[in-house]
């Protein structure tokens, strides 16, 4: 089973390492680089980046990229300096540069610096996540739909639960979340657990079931998951019934067919508006831009059965009025030390 390394942000996020061997950026000849030739532009400011607090190397870093870095505007193919220098008619140059200033102060690599703007910028990167029925909630017309493919007994999963639910409640009228169903084989009560959570949504308690099952990961046999049913004031035997239907079954199924199809190797994985959320990046900030219209709008979900009906979403839709806010992880403490995320594929495959 693969394992990614992974250190906590104090927004609650995961953080992705890079590799664990010196390199350098910018086309420096190194010993792990001899081929390579150095081209660095000169020293850039931009008007609204606060690039004070990077050390010389790295302001030469952050130049060299905003000056070469295409504006993530296809109608603006100038460099990103460029677009916001020039005050271009391009709302996304200054997230841009912003957000490859954070890559910097990270310090990572060219290549993952690159790989991660076009990640969260490149109008290819976004995918049309389908939605069907799945339980969630939010109203449907919310600006951002937030899809995480999750497993009950994935501990980075339960890690993010809390902070995934405090970052929903202050954005409820703009957001809808949307969970998918991906135990993985390495978790031996992963599996049961996605049953029990998929059977509670028929008796309209799945996001009651979801915050059991998360806060009790260590207990999650089915006598443990009978109480909780019991405490939720569920009906045991129906329960017991519907976790070993056919439909709660292809339910499972569709969830990691469709895993497969996007690629997700471990959990959780979050789709932001169709764009994979890349937990290098500040949670607020993504929000904040998706809000703005500053990033490319998703594609279309495929949204068969509106979740946010009894039976599906386990709770009712938020009200649309509510205030927008930008999401917080501050419950989540700075840590420094590496942990390692659950990243085996699922079963199914």
């Amino acid at each position: 089973m693969g394992i990614r390394t992974a250190t906590l942000l104090a927004a609650g996020l995961f953080v992705t390492t890079h590799a664990s061997t010196c390199q350098k950026s910018n086309g420096e000849v190194t010993k792990d680089n001899p081929g390579a030739t150095t081209t660095q532009a000169a020293d850039v400011t931009l008007e609204g980046v606060d690039t004070s607090a990077l050390t010389p190397r790295e302001k030469k870093e952050w130049s060299t990229y905003v000056s070469e870095l295409i504006s993530p505007c296809p109608s603006v193919p100038v460099p990103i300096a460029q677009c916001v220098k020039e005050k271009r008619s391009c709302s996304r140059c200054l997230p841009a540069a912003k957000y490859v200033l954070k890559g910097v102060r990270d310090g990572l690599p060219r290549d993952q610096i690159e790989k991660s703007y076009k990640n969260r910028f490149d109008p290819d990167k976004v995918k049309s996540v389908a939605i069907d029925d799945s339980p969630s909630k939010g109203p449907a017309s919310a600006q951002i739909t937030f899809i995480e493919f999750a497993d009950f007994e994935c501990p980075h999963c339960g890690y993010m639960a809390p902070i995934i639910e405090k970052a929903w409640e202050q954005n409820k009228g703009n957001v809808r979340l949307v969970y998918k169903f991906m135990p993985l084989a390495s978790h031996p009560h992963a599996e049961i657990a996605a049953k029990a959570a998929i059977a509670s949504i028929k008796q309209d308690k799945f996001w009651e079931m979801h915050k059991k099952l998360f806060e009790n990961q260590q207990h999650l046999e089915q006598s443990d998951i009978d109480i909780y049913a019991k405490d939720l004031g569920m009906d045991v035997a129906k329960l017991h019934t519907d976790m070993a239907s056919k439909e709660t079954t292809d339910r499972l199924a569709r969830d990691r067919k469709l895993a497969d199809a996007l690629e997700v190797k471990g959990t959780p994985t979050i789709f932001i508006n169709g764009r994979e959320y890349d937990p290098r990046q500040d949670l607020n900030e993504w929000f904040a831009l998706e809000l703005a219209g500053g990033a490319e709008a998703p594609k279309a979900p495929s949204d068969k059965a509106p979740s946010d009906k009894p039976g599906a979403s386990g709770s009712a839709a938020a009200s649309a009025s509510a205030v927008p806010a930008a999401a917080s992880g501050s419950a989540a403490p700075k840590s420094s030390g590496a942990a390692p995320a659950t990243s085996a594929k699922p079963s199914a495959k």
